[in-house]
């Protein structure tokens, strides 16, 4: 087969202008909405995307398409126990802790038990390593029994978590704390199993690249 020179070229660009029309764009007339499960307050900054010319015509779109406005993807890493009782989670920009509540306290108690300080302790040390100075500890319960009581379980919870790490950290260190009951469930409350992912506190914080 022959080419005419510039061929290759103009493929690689028009392979580069996909690629990243891909990964950046979607193909619609808006923007896409913020996930409904994430709680206020913990929507990731992300940096200026590329610009793309959607006049470009190596971008071969559908006749009447419009480009929503470009978005930096957010790359995200999930570590869990085998148990599932604990789960780290990296984005860009945040470190996010979630602790089953079984870990934590007793049934329907915000006691902490033994096993949690050692878990807290952990926590505190990657704040450290993070050098963080602004925390979210966020409570949250499945939907079983009252909105009320699981409001307020909630908040409680989270409380007790975050004077546990507050013991461990300096004091200029500020907490912004929460009980959102059974509100931005991650797992469906039909059975124990997605109940119990749903009991849980989340200590979240911004990651410093270290």
């Amino acid at each position: 087969m022959t080419t005419t020179p510039g061929t290759t070229t103009r493929t690689a660009r028009a392979a580069a202008v996909a690629a990243a029309a891909t990964l950046l764009l979607a193909l619609t007339t808006g923007a896409p909405a913020a996930r409904a499960a994430d709680p206020p307050g913990v929507a990731e900054d992300t940096a200026a995307p590329v610009e793309i010319d959607p006049r470009d015509p190596d971008l071969r779109m559908v006749q009447g398409a419009t480009l929503a406005p470009a978005k930096v993807l957010n790359i995200k890493s999930i570590v869990e126990t085998d148990d599932g009782s604990e789960r780290r989670q990296d984005t860009n920009s945040n470190v996010t802790f979630a602790l089953q509540a079984e870990v934590l306290f007793g049934k329907d108690s915000a006691e902490l038990t033994p096993d949690a300080l050692s878990r807290i302790g952990a926590i505190a040390a990657e704040v450290k390593k993070q050098q963080a100075k602004s925390l979210r500890v966020f409570g949250f319960t499945d939907d079983l029994g009252s909105a009320a009581h699981g409001l307020v379980l909630s908040k409680d919870r989270a409380n007790a978590v975050q004077r546990e790490l507050a013991k461990g950290l300096d004091s200029t260190v500020t907490f912004q704390i929460r009980g959102y009951g059974e509100q931005y469930p991650i797992a469906d409350n039909a059975t124990e199993d997605g109940r119990k992912k749903n009991r849980r506190v989340e200590v979240s914080f911004p990651r410093t690249g270290t």
